[in-house]
């Protein structure tokens, strides 16, 4: 198969090897491929790491926010605060929900939510907190489980990106509250797609397990080993949020990986900070005490002395075989919410979608590809002084 990153440098690339086929065969040549033990025994590992109770496994991080939101008791006519500074995804499981995304500003040194923007943006119909903890970093969640607490709102945690993070010395997903992961291939670790939902709530797990196969109250894997007749009944409308056994013997050895995943990332943002710290047009990623970075992905600002844009930036990156992207994209910008609200303005957030972007971080990224990425950047800024 021809190596489509040869010679150049993606923004990322899946740690994926022969284990992960190996696991897949297996499954695959057991007959049994949909929904079954492989995910009950994922499902069980990602608890044991996380420090968790219960983990429902979904075919995407965007299900097992609408099942959250949902067994959470949002519903049709409230109001969800969330960061226009995310993926489209926190929003669409909000409408998904029934309930109207309210777009808040972010702090402009994590990307986060701003607590006194969440704070202002309350209101009789607000029911929720849709927390993201943003490229790795997790948000400060005492302070935003507080605000919920003091205003009964439910606090949904939005980490897909941010698998392996801690806050507090305690992983995230560890905390209490209702939390989602993703699996895609831009995540920590990746089973195709595919997404968890953790809470410590024994009746919304067992509740999510029923909905994300249909509403079935037994499970086809059950209904299969069944000696005689047994027939499943349908009290809830489902939905087919189901992830398959191929999936999860995926993620199980991609979990099995999640401790050198996450050296390699810090290496990898270390040797950038100090690189870094020397180009006084960029700011390296801002870490505060509470918290351990996943390094997710490694996003730079270019400060207002920069001698070049940010968008021609990349095309210059690109020119030398580096692959780098633009920041998060407003969603407040975006087309469906200009024609549907008002236009709305969060300076934070604009800022930061003008300024920022992504380099190249991931498991298997060597030191000479970073240092090429590095001296790309030095010599495109020297140059356009």
């Amino acid at each position: 198969m021809e190596d489509l990153f040869k010679d150049h440098i993606p923004l990322l690339r899946p740690w994926l090897g022969q284990e992960e086929v190996q696991a897949a065969t297996e499954v695959i040549m057991s007959g049994w491929i949909s929904q079954g033990s492989r995910v009950a025994e994922f499902e069980n590992a990602v608890t044991k790491y996380l420090g968790a109770k219960y983990a429902v496994a979904t075919n995407s991080c965007t299900s097992a926010l609408h099942l959250g939101m949902q067994l959470s008791g949002i519903k049709n006519g409230d109001e969800v605060i969330c960061p226009s500074f995310t993926c489209m995804a926190t929003a669409n499981a909000i409408h998904h929900a029934g309930a109207t995304p309210v777009f808040a500003d972010i702090n402009p040194q994590t990307y986060n939510l701003d607590f006194d923007a969440v704070s202002a943006s309350i209101t009789p119909r607000t029911r929720g907190i849709a927390l993201v903890h943003q490229i790795g970093l997790p948000a400060n969640l005492d302070a935003f489980a507080k605000l919920a607490k003091d205003h009964n709102l439910v606090l949904i945690e939005d980490a897909a990106c941010s698998f392996g993070a801690t806050y507090k010395g305690k992983r995230i997903g560890s905390h209490g509250s209702t939390i989602c992961f993703s699996f895609h291939p831009r995540k920590m670790i990746t089973t195709g797609e595919g997404g968890m939902l953790i809470t410590d709530n024994a009746e919304l797990a067992e509740t999510a397990r029923v909905l994300r196969s249909a509403g079935a109250s037994i499970s086809d894997l059950e209904r299969h080993k069944a000696k005689g007749v047994l027939v499943q009944k349908y009290a809830n409308v489902g939905y087919n949020f189901r992830m398959t056994d191929i999936q999860a013997a995926i993620g199980l050895v991609q979990l099995g990986k999640i401790g050198e995943m996450l050296e390699q990332r810090a290496r990898q943002a270390q040797r950038y900070n100090e690189a870094l710290a020397q180009i006084e047009e960029i700011d390296p990623p801002y870490v505060p005490e509470y918290a351990t970075h996943a390094y997710s992905s490694y996003l730079i600002r270019l400060r207002p002395k920069a001698t070049v844009g940010r968008d021609k930036l990349i095309c210059e990156m690109a020119a030398r075989g580096i692959s780098c992207r633009v920041g998060i994209q407003p969603l407040h910008l975006e087309p469906y919410y200009l024609q549907r609200f008002a236009k709305m303005s969060f300076p934070n957030t604009e800022e930061a979608a003008r300024n920022t972007m992504f380099l190249p971080i991931y498991p298997g990224l060597t030191e000479e590809e970073q240092n090429r990425i590095i001296t790309a950047l030095e010599t495109i800024l020297a140059r356009s002084r």
